[in-house]
């Protein structure tokens, strides 16, 4: 009987340690929580030419020169497009912000070793007048119209809105090309062009150096009352090369998140941006740069979208003249999708 006893004393002891256990809190395991790694920064070297396809830009630079950018930034800002097209086809630039049928020359050129990761810039080209009689394009019939780019963007635009508006650019108008924006600007400036399509930010100092100055035109506003369908006024892109985006498809990615939100800090604070491109070399006087930036058609298109609007316009260009854009349209391997 005392065994018996004693066994039952020990089964109810074992119970009652048991039922103690199972109501304290299970211990906390002090293995570490997985985490996603940390981004590392990438060293990316971008070149930029002075004027619109840069502006986009310094807010980036900012925050480079902050040190509070997501990747190690080394801007490089030249004044000639030749200067980044030689920077990207030799590797010195990852990254450069070019004119659109540059981009599309320079993927010929490099058979294919180049890509656009977004279009950065609509129309900066804008018809100025000492004068009044200008109101519309059909005003420009029998005019001397004084204009830079031979073989580029502004020649292409220029005659494609004016035979959109049933002008002969060969018959109804002379057009009268100079070497360069600079000497566009002092023909303007002294009263020798009485009409001149002149970019951004060169039509801004023209206005600001001579009052009898106006525009006349918005030759963006004219395209797209012509242009029709996807054709969109794009003028300039952020290029890379290919390799470098293959390489570092995450690096590119911050790089296009930053790049937008630069855009957007330029538009949104005109004042700040003015001062920022005096300072990184884009645009040499502040007051210069507050009047052309909201004439710059500043933008951020990038995926299908721009691809389908880019392609549209550079057929256009194609149409016109294929040494514009290379010889040949770019295949689709051009155009960076994500």
């Amino acid at each position: 009987m005392k065994k018996i006893i004693a066994l039952a004393a020990a089964v109810l002891l074992s119970l009652t340690l048991l039922a103690g256990c199972a109501g304290e809190p299970a211990p906390e395991s002090s293995a570490p929580v997985s985490s996603a790694p940390a981004y590392e920064p990438v060293d990316i070297n971008i070149t930029a030419i002075a004027g619109p396809t840069g502006v986009g830009l310094v807010d980036l630079m900012q925050k480079q020169a902050d040190k509070t950018a997501a990747n190690n930034y080394a801007f490089n800002v030249v004044s000639d497009p030749a200067q980044a097209v030689a920077a990207i086809s030799n590797g010195s630039a990852d990254i450069a912000a070019v004119p659109t049928n540059l981009a599309s020359t320079l993927y010929k050129k490099t058979g294919g070793k180049v890509q656009v990761l977004a279009v950065n810039t609509l129309g900066v080209l804008h018809i100025l007048e000492n004068g009044e009689s200008i109101s519309s394009v059909a005003d420009l019939k029998g005019k001397t119209i004084y204009t830079s780019g031979q073989g580029a963007n502004p020649e292409y635009i220029l005659k494609y809105v004016l035979e959109k508006n049933n002008i002969d650019p060969a018959k109804d108008v002379t057009i009268e090309f100079v070497n360069d924006n600079d000497t566009l600007a002092t023909l303007v400036a002294n009263g020798t062009a009485k009409v001149a399509m002149v970019p951004e930010p060169k039509a801004s100092a023209c206005l600001i150096q001579n009052k009898a100055l106006r525009r006349a035109l918005n030759m963006t506003e004219e395209w797209n009352k012509v242009g029709g369908g996807d054709a969109s006024l794009m003028m300039g892109c952020v290029v890379a090369r290919t390799a470098f985006v293959q390489e570092n498809p995450e690096a590119v990615a911050k790089f296009l998140e930053e790049y937008k939100a630069s855009i957007n800090a330029v538009v949104a604070d005109v004042d700040t941006a003015s001062q920022q491109c005096v300072t990184f070399g884009i645009i040499p006087k502040a007051p210069i740069a507050k009047q052309a930036i909201p004439n710059c058609g500043l933008t951020y298109v990038d995926g299908s979208g721009m691809k389908t609007a880019l392609s549209a316009y550079l057929t256009i260009l194609h149409s016109y003249n294929p040494a514009a854009i290379g010889g040949a349209l770019p295949a689709d391997d051009f155009y960076y999708v994500g």
